[in-house]
């Protein structure tokens, strides 16, 4: 999806910035992760979004992506969408917003239903266009193999 098909509507809603990290010594050694998620907001400002209506949520830095549970972020995310106040939800890496594909799917569905899009450093994503929501579950199913390999367990 390019920028220019951004709708009116969409800009009209948020624009949030989910800033992750897996674990606490991630968070504490490199905080250069944290800082290109942080600049994220330029990218949504660039995308057209106002700063006052960009939302960062960094509650989950330090806890990890392979569960929803412990991720108040994440739940508070998904609220937020599911209200339609999100426009556009942006990311370094999409798929790393959640590594467990039940909560990946999740939000795929609730974005597709309100009409909000994904964003990470590579493309905009609109879960309601089929080769966008085939590319995004991709990016999910790998995330989730990743998580899964022997050596990260």
């Amino acid at each position: 999806m390019n920028s220019d098909q951004i709708s009116p509507a969409q800009h009209a809603r948020l624009a949030y910035i989910y800033i992750r990290q897996s674990s606490m010594q991630q968070v504490r050694h490199h905080t250069e992760s944290q800082h290109r998620q942080r600049q994220l907001v330029r990218r949504a400002m660039a995308l057209g979004w106002p700063e006052a209506q960009v939302v960062i949520i960094d509650e989950d830095l330090g806890q990890s992506a392979a569960c929803t549970g412990q991720r108040s972020g994440f739940e508070r995310l998904i609220a937020e969408v599911a209200v339609g106040r999100v426009g556009v939800i942006l990311s370094l890496e999409a798929s790393r917003i959640s590594r467990a594909n039940r909560s990946w799917y999740h939000l795929l569905d609730i974005c597709a239903v309100t009409n909000t899009l994904i964003g990470d450093g590579e493309a905009l994503y609109d879960p309601c266009a089929y080769n966008d929501r085939l590319l995004l579950g991709l990016k999910g199913t790998m995330s989730e193999a990743d998580w899964n390999r022997p050596s990260n367990n």
